[in-house]
């Protein structure tokens, strides 16, 4: 395992989300990091429904009154903290989390 260094925790606003394409030896990794209210969680850019990457433009990923996370295709709904679907087509899967932390104003990500 691994820590990935990916952006000053300042430069990402509140209700706010940054996309990430980390390149593995196998294949590419995408991920997205958002920030509600100073709290930081990071996911993979993957709808658990069909696979496809959930935000409609660069960066965009919740809906329209940012409540939630939201799949671009279907529009299904996730909560923030813990990526859990609420509405649309996988009500009850997830997203899959990647572990975050905040070190000297950093965010880095865990890669197994």
């Amino acid at each position: 395992m691994s820590w990935i260094q990916l952006i000053d925790a300042h430069s990402l606003a509140s209700y706010s989300a940054k996309e990430f394409t980390i390149e593995l030896s196998s294949n590419p990794l995408n991920i997205f990091v958002i920030n509600i209210n100073n709290n930081f969680f990071a996911y993979e850019n993957r709808c658990p429904h069909t696979g496809v990457t959930l935000n409609w433009q660069p960066d965009q990923f919740f809906d329209i009154e940012n409540h939630f996370i939201q799949c671009s295709t279907h529009g299904a709904l996730f909560r923030f903290d813990d990526g859990y679907c609420v509405r649309g087509p996988c009500v009850g899967a997830k997203l899959k989390e990647v572990p975050l932390k905040i070190e000297n104003n950093e965010v880095y990500v865990e890669l197994s």
